[in-house]
């Protein structure tokens, strides 16, 4: 699948955003790692990131510790090769406790679409199982 290139419009954006969900959704590091540039550079919470070998090694510890995990993004706002969104996820610990993280994330893109900078700020919550609202017995893409 070609990446969405910009400048975006509302409807590029909104696609573009909902293919990042799926994407993270698969909880698969190397096809998530794909849609970033070769030295994309990440903040994400306290961890300094730079390109796509050190996001997978990012995202294959982040998704042996948080299990089950299950994502949700909303389009914030958006304007040429920048779009920010706004997302929650739930996930459980080793122990079983359910937890759900919010967040905010900027995304600056190249011209081929390939997600060059990511900025994230995020919080965690616990919360009971009964409590989820995001992916209950939903398929994974």
């Amino acid at each position: 699948m070609q990446p969405i290139q910009p400048p975006f419009t509302r409807e590029t954006a909104l696609e573009k955003v909902q293919r990042a969900e799926d994407a993270w959704n698969t909880r698969d590091p190397e096809r998530v790692s794909l849609a970033y540039t070769i030295d994309s550079e990440w903040r994400n919470r306290s961890e300094f990131l730079r390109g796509r070998e050190e996001i997978q090694a990012f995202l294959r510890r982040k998704w042996a510790k948080e299990l089950d995990y299950r994502l949700k993004k909303t389009l914030w706002t958006f304007g040429d090769n920048r779009i920010a969104v706004t997302f929650e996820y739930e996930w459980h610990d080793e122990r079983g406790q359910w937890h759900r993280s919010y967040g905010n994330e900027l995304w600056e893109f190249d011209e081929a679409g390939l997600m060059r900078r990511r900025l994230a700020s995020i919080n965690d919550a616990e919360i009971q199982e009964a409590e989820r609202r995001i992916g209950r017995n939903a398929e994974i893409k």
